[in-house]
């Protein structure tokens, strides 16, 4: 499980991305990857896990902490 930040989210379009703080890198996050149906805004905390996706790795599983 890794903890991050949410950078930027787009409550239209639905995805956004989040900053891992483990690794300093940017991973995209779908709003049907958020448990629960909670809402995500820029600058939350969040926990989440890594999936391989055809453009790379994807949050999943992302939970609002």
């Amino acid at each position: 499980m890794y903890s991050g930040k949410i950078k930027f989210f787009n409550q239209k379009s639905k995805f956004g991305f989040i900053i891992c703080n483990e690794d300093g890198k940017e991973y995209y996050v779908h709003a049907k990857d958020v448990e629960g149906g909670a809402s995500i805004d820029a600058e939350d905390k969040v926990s989440f896990e890594l999936k391989e996706a055809k453009r790379g790795p994807e949050a999943v599983n992302v939970k609002k902490l």
